[in-house]
């Protein structure tokens, strides 16, 4: 991710930006940054897992293009690579102009993030993410690290995540999908 240079935004101004181009952006405390394209592995693995969470809830219940603002002390919206929407949350953004999760909707049931190599990146979705989604009382939160070879699951309790990591042939526990079937090694190595 690459920090455009310029002024602080707001909220309202980040959600009136365009650059008339096809990039896309997150606001990180009032700062545009550029959202590098995935890698291929990290594209298979959200594919991988929006077709098994498919097999739970119907399509309208999950999305790859969503961003949520998250609360902060600047404007800060995060577009994970796979969201699980609530039922209510659903409803909400039916009747949106823009698939954005706002701070007046509910939060999503789940939102999975898979790491792209490098340390800023470690940072963001171990420490930044992991602060905002709880502040934002996202039930669960996946990361995917294809560099370490796990699958860590943090479950929101009392306001903090509590988190399990999974390697290898460890079947994955989710409050979100108990009947899910799947391992840690079933989803790195997805594609």
């Amino acid at each position: 991710m690459t920090a455009i240079a310029g002024k602080h935004l707001t909220l309202e101004e980040y959600l009136k930006y365009d650059d008339r181009t096809d990039s896309q952006y997150e606001l990180v405390a009032g700062k545009l940054v550029a959202i590098q394209p995935e890698s291929p592995k990290n594209v298979q693995i959200s594919l991988f897992l929006l077709v098994n969470f498919l097999k739970f809830v119907p399509v309208n219940r999950l999305s790859n293009k969503v961003e949520i603002i998250v609360a902060g002390s600047r404007a800060t919206t995060r577009i994970p690579d796979l969201v699980v929407l609530t039922d209510e949350l659903a409803t909400a953004l039916e009747v949106a102009t823009r698939s954005t999760i706002t701070l007046d909707m509910p939060p999503p049931a789940l939102v999975v993030e898979v790491v792209s190599p490098g340390k800023a990146n470690e940072d963001r979705e171990y420490r930044y993410k992991r602060s905002e989604y709880a502040a934002r009382g996202i039930a669960e939160y996946w990361i995917v690290d294809p560099q370490m070879n796990r699958v860590t699951v943090l479950i929101l309790v009392d306001g903090f995540y509590e988190e399990t990591r999974f390697t290898g042939n460890t079947a994955i526990t989710s409050t979100i999908f108990p009947e899910l079937q799947l391992t840690a090694e079933q989803i790195l190595n997805a594609g």
